[in-house]
């Protein structure tokens, strides 16, 4: 797939004419409106902008190793979502408490249904989880913004990634409402998400959906319009395999052609997007070393895929994407369940961000800063080009 870019053609269709009339003016009173010659030589235009090609290949090359992959912080991202992102004030990092090394909750849920199991939620506990979370000062932020360290939250606040795995139904559903209009299921993910969003606009609704292949949540009908909505929305599409794979024992090729499909799918009924994150199934990463480097990037039939975050299934929160030991590519997350979590769940971890017992990523409202006390110096990673560094 070529993708061609050409932002100045009307401009330049524009310039043609207008020179185009001025020259023949000129020839005009040159030659006394008298026919031009046949020998007369035909003038080019050399200045027209050329349009500029990009394969596939060259929007997703593979990165050359497991570290940042060091955007300006100022760079437009792809996939951008939500067209207004927010500005918020700076704030002084003492009077916040301002901690950017701090950590991160990443959550994980699957099912969002009764009744109430390990690995679902049901929607009325699910609202309360987002309650939960906005009364303590966390707010959401896309999963692409967190692995890139684009961190645009209130200051005094943290940021917290939302994350749902295997495309199911429940998830986001659209039902007929008493008058017979169809309507996004008020009970699914992204109905109480929506609402929440509606209720409290400061909580952005955003998410990432990892899909299968086949039919994400279900309705064959609506595949199209729920991709578009998340887009549309400040939501993201994420890859979790074609058939749900156990990465373990795959080949090259069928580990490509599993993330690959996933894009084809995508793009059938997305334009111009992405799939850039990628959930692994099980938690299973591929036991041969040199099948491993496809999990972030490879290429199936003419289609390329390069994920710059890849999840783990985990089990506490992790870095902040300035800290040393941070890693896009092996992101661990947390069970948004209170269901045989094993003391490792959202709540438990809620609980110790309370008492102290993990540093918890507190903004000071600019995501161009990176603000942090001067004991937490030491584990900041060496490379943070296009930030300001504010310590005390």
């Amino acid at each position: 797939m070529n993708i061609i870019r050409n932002n100045n053609q009307k401009k330049w269709k524009y310039s043609i004419s207008i020179t185009a009339a001025l020259m023949l003016l000129l020839l005009l009173l040159v030659t006394g409106c008298s026919a031009a010659s046949e020998g007369e030589e035909e003038v080019i235009n050399n200045d027209a902008p050329q349009e500029v090609v990009l394969t596939q290949e060259e929007e997703n090359e593979p990165p050359e190793n497991d570290e940042m992959d060091g955007d300006n912080p100022e760079e437009v991202e792809e996939n951008p979502g939500l067209t207004q992102e927010p500005s918020y004030e700076r704030m002084d990092p003492a009077q916040v408490q301002a901690n950017e090394l701090g950590q991160v909750m990443v959550l994980m849920y699957h099912h969002v249904k009764e009744p109430e199991e390990e690995w679902s939620r049901t929607p009325e506990n699910f609202r309360g989880d987002l309650e939960v979370l906005y009364e303590q000062n966390f707010r959401p932020i896309r999963l692409i913004d967190y692995a890139r360290g684009h961190i645009n939250v209130p200051a005094g606040t943290t940021p917290v990634v939302l994350t749902f795995d295997d495309g199911n139904d429940n998830n986001f559903s659209m039902i007929e409402d008493e008058s017979g209009e169809w309507i996004i299921d008020p009970d699914s993910a992204v109905g109480v998400l929506m609402t929440f969003y509606e209720e409290h606009p400061d909580f952005r609704p955003h998410a990432t959906f990892f899909i299968n292949g086949g039919t994400p949540f279900a309705q064959a009908d609506w595949v199209e319009f729920k991709l578009n909505y998340l887009v549309d929305h400040g939501m993201d599409i994420g890859n979790h395999t074609e058939t749900h794979l156990h990465l373990g024992d795959a080949s090259a090729e069928r580990l490509q052609q599993e993330l690959a499909r996933v894009q084809m799918l995508v793009d059938r009924h997305v334009e111009d997007y992405i799939v850039n994150t990628f959930s692994l199934p099980f938690g299973s990463r591929p036991k041969d070393e040199g099948v491993a480097p496809y999990v972030i990037a490879g290429e199936h039939e003419g289609v390329a895929y390069n994920n710059k975050a890849v999840l783990e299934v985990g089990w506490d929160p992790y870095h902040s994407p300035f800290h040393k030991d941070f890693s896009p590519h092996k992101i661990r997350r947390i069970r948004a369940s209170e269901t045989k979590v094993d003391n490792v769940g959202m709540y438990d971890w809620l609980a110790t961000f309370e008492s102290g017992g993990r540093p918890r990523y507190i903004s000071d409202g600019d995501p161009k800063t990176i603000a942090i006390p001067e004991s937490r110096l030491e584990f900041l990673a060496d490379d943070m080009s296009g930030y300001e560094m504010v310590v005390y």
